[in-house]
This record gives structure tokens, sequence and C-alpha cells, in this order.
């Protein structure tokens, strides 16, 4: 059920998550699926309705960096200057969890709690109506396309999910996690927090290329193998084969050309046939990223039995969306 973002519906949303229940609702990166994160009957529900495996924790939001921090057993001082600079924002932090402070599906039973206070307007207003901390990964089934707007929502996990409608989110990819609790800090999942930025505030390495083994204990989420996907295959392709990967793939499926989508770099390059399922992004990462989800989204919802995806430069700063592109066509 699709609520607008107005006092009663953050109320009524507010509610349900202090019975237990499950919301959806829009933050500055992705639509996240929270439950309060102190009771297990509520954050299971999560994890059922995503078919979300055991072993992978969830990321706890929180109004205040005090609130935040309230959920750690210790704090480093260089995290605070990290919060002090990121907070409220995309920036998740890796902290030793306070013992009892959540429930241990949260953590997946391990050592450590993933925690952010999140910037969105709808996001805050729930979090400060409910008076709770909320656990929620991104609103969706598992491994499949994150949700960039309540639609996406609705199509992964049903119309009968409350989702708060608070439009497109504006990132449009997760937020950067960083483990506070190793020395140097250490990336587990790149994402709008670029690691030239962190390294202004605190000496960070990057990790982010990190591959869980399956089933084991995760210590941060978005690092399985596969994420992020499609129900069609992905696959990546150099400029200058697009057209051949296409063909390729449509003579696989036997299916026409036409029939494969392509994500490609603005401008579109020559020689895709006509007629084909294509969508050019800008060159800019951060305009890319912004767009990245719901053009997946289109093309698959567009009936595409294949997409192909023009590789990303291979800078720093596009190094968020070489992550999920590379989960996603694998």
């Amino acid at each position: 059920m699709r609520l607008p973002p107005d006092d009663a519906s953050i109320a009524r949303a507010a509610d349900a998550l202090v019975r237990g229940d499950i919301v959806a609702f829009p933050t500055e990166t992705v639509y996240g699926l929270g439950a309060r994160a102190d009771q297990s009957d509520a954050v299971r529900r999560i994890y059922a309705k995503k078919g979300r495996p055991a072993h992978n924790p969830s990321i706890v939001h929180c109004l205040t960096v005090e609130a935040a921090f309230a959920l750690a057993a210790d704090v480093p001082a260089r995290a605070r200057a990290l919060a002090e600079a990121w907070w409220p924002g995309p920036l998740t932090l890796i902290l030793p969890v306070r013992p009892g402070a959540v429930a241990e599906e949260v953590t997946a039973g391990g050592p450590t709690v993933a925690v952010r206070v999140p910037a969105h307007p709808v996001a805050r207003a729930l979090l400060a109506a409910c008076r709770l901390p909320i656990a929620a990964p991104s609103a969706n089934r598992s491994t499949r396309i994150s949700p960039t707007t309540a639609e996406h929502v609705e199509k992964s996990l049903g119309a009968d999910v409350l989702v708060i409608d608070g439009g497109a989110t504006g990132f449009g990819i997760e937020s950067t996690i960083v483990d506070v609790t190793r020395q140097p800090f250490v990336v587990l999942r790149r994402g709008s927090v670029a690691l030239s930025e962190l390294s202004r505030f605190a000496d960070v390495v990057d990790k982010g290329d990190l591959v869980a083994h399956e089933g084991e204990v995760q210590r941060a989420p978005g690092t399985a193998s596969r994420h992020y996907a499609p129900r069609v295959p992905l696959v990546l392709a150099r400029r200058d084969a697009i057209a051949d990967a296409a063909r390729e793939g449509a003579a696989r499926a036997g299916a026409s050309p036409a029939d494969v989508g392509l994500l490609v770099l603005e401008p579109a390059p020559a020689g895709l046939d006509e007629g084909s399922r294509s969508l050019a992004l800008p060159r800019d990462p951060e305009r890319y990223a912004s767009a990245l989800y719901a053009s997946l989204h289109r093309l698959e919802d567009g009936g595409a039995v294949m997409i192909v995806v023009e590789e990303v430069p291979g800078d720093e700063s596009w190094a968020a969306i070489r992550d999920r592109l590379t989960r996603a066509a694998r």
C-alpha cells in the first residue's frame, strides 16, 4: 500500500513499526524495508519478505549521531570525525555492538553492528516519530535490483507492503560502508562516499571488492558475489563490442537483437541495431549512479531478454558503480 509522505502517513507508518510490522521508506540512497531493530520477530519479518539469508546483516538507521553510537560498545575517535563529516548522509559505520542493543538477527549473530544516520527528510521524520532505531536493508527481493522508487518496491515485494512514497531517491546507489573496528579503517562496500573523501578525515583502505563466501556470516551487507542483479542475464562489454555482445546474447536466447537491452554511456555508440532497447546515461559518475538502478528496472520491465552494459571508466570516482555492475553480472 503506497502512502503520500505527509504527517498522517508518517504517523501511521511509525505506529506500524512500533507494533513490530515492516514499512518501506525512502532514504537518500535507495528505499529501505524497515523494522524496529530491537525486536527479533520484527527483524525476521524483513528477512522473510526479502528472502534474505540470515547470515547477511542489516544496517540500523538512527535519527542522531548520539543514537547511532549508543548502539556501540566503543567508538574510535576518528570514527567520530567521519560521522561529523558525513552524518546525516550516505555513510555506514561498522562498530562493535553493545550487548543487547539490537536483535541478534540485525548483526547476523556477529560482534559488530552497521549504523548510519540518513539525510532523507522522510526517513528522518519516520525515525523521529517512532523514536526507535530502524533496521532497514534495501526494499527488494534479495540479490535483485535495488529500488529507487516506490514503484520498484511494489514490483519486487508486492502491493501489500506499506510504502511511504517519497519519489525517486537522490544518490541512487547504496551507502559506503566503513569498518572502524580495524586499523586502518576498511571500506567493505563502495558507495556514495568515495575513498578520497573519507581519507581526508581518517586512515582508510579500500577492500570494497571483497566477496563473502556462501553461508558465512557477513560483516557488511552488499558483499555477496551476486547482488543488484536483474532477473535476466547482465553482461558487461567494451564500447566497441556492445553490438556483437547483443547479437550473441540474442542468438543464445533465440531472440532478436532488438530484444536485448543496452545500457551505454552518452553519446550512444554507432552501429547499434535499429530498434534496439537502448538507454544512454551521463558520463558523470554521480549522475550515472543516480539513474543506474532505475534504468536497469526500465530495461527489465520492458521485456529485455538480456542486458548488455557498457563498461564504465576505471578511475576511483566510478569504483562503486563498477562494483554494482560486476556483482550484477556474476
